[in-house]
C-alpha cells in the first residue's frame, strides 16, 4: 500500500504537508497491516491530530477514537488521569501525557494512542513550563513513550508543530515495531 492508494489528490493538498502525509500513510499501513487502531488524547491541539488522521480517506479502518481532554477535568472524567497526579506535577508534564496515552488506550478499542498536552500560547506560560512547551505521550501495545518538546512561534505554529511532531514519531516508532516484529 502507498500513500497514494490511501490519499487523493486533494487530500493530499488539503494536508499541505508532505512529510506529513508521508508520516500519515506510514502509520496507516502498519496499523492496517496489523489490524490495530489508534485513538487520540488530545489538550492544546483541540482535536487537529485526530482531524488530520480522518482527512484520510479509508482512516476508518485504522482510527477507532479521538479525545479532545482541554480541560483537567475532562482529562480525569474521560481518561481517568488521577487528580492527584495533575495537582503533583501540573497539567502539562510528561507524567500527564503519559496517563492520557494509557487513558486513551484503556477507555477504546484501540491498541495505540499518541497524546498532547501542552501550552500554545499566547498567555498560559510559565518560567518552568513556557509558551511551546508541550507534553508528548505514546503507548504501543502497552509500552509507553514520552517526552517533553518546545516549540517557538505562534498559537498556531505551536499547534501545528506538535501536531506533526506527534505523528512523526508515532509513524518511526510503528515502522521500526514492524522491521523487529
Amino acid at each position: 500500500m502507498t500513500s497514494n492508494d490511501l490519499l487523493s489528490k486533494s487530500e493530499r493538498i488539503a494536508l499541505g504537508d508532505i512529510a506529513l502525509e508521508a508520516d500519515l500513510a506510514h502509520i496507516a499501513q502498519a496499523l492496517v497491516a496489523r489490524g490495530w487502531m489508534l485513538a487520540t488524547a488530545e489538550s492544546c491541539t483541540g482535536g487537529l491530530i485526530a482531524g488530520a488522521c480522518t482527512d484520510l480517506a479509508g482512516s476508518s479502518r485504522w482510527f477507532e477514537r479521538g479525545f479532545v481532554t482541554y480541560s483537567n477535568a475532562a482529562k480525569s472524567d474521560l481518561l481517568g488521569v488521577p487528580v492527584a497526579l495533575i495537582e503533583t506535577h501540573g497539567a502539562v508534564s510528561e507524567a500527564v501525557a503519559r496517563a492520557m496515552a494509557e487513558g486513551a488506550v484503556a477507555r477504546s478499542l484501540a491498541q495505540v494512542s499518541v497524546a498532547v498536552t501542552g501550552v500554545a500560547g499566547p498567555g498560559g506560560g510559565s518560567a518552568d513550563k513556557p509558551v511551546g512547551t508541550v507534553s508528548f505521550g505514546w503507548s504501543v501495545e502497552g509500552v509507553v513513550r514520552s517526552e517533553v518538546v518546545r516549540f517557538d512561534g505562534d498559537r498556531a505554529a505551536v499547534r501545528s508543530a506538535t501536531v506533526k511532531h506527534a505523528l512523526e514519531r508515532l509513524a518511526t516508532w510503528l515502522e521500526s515495531g514492524l522491521r523487529t516484529a
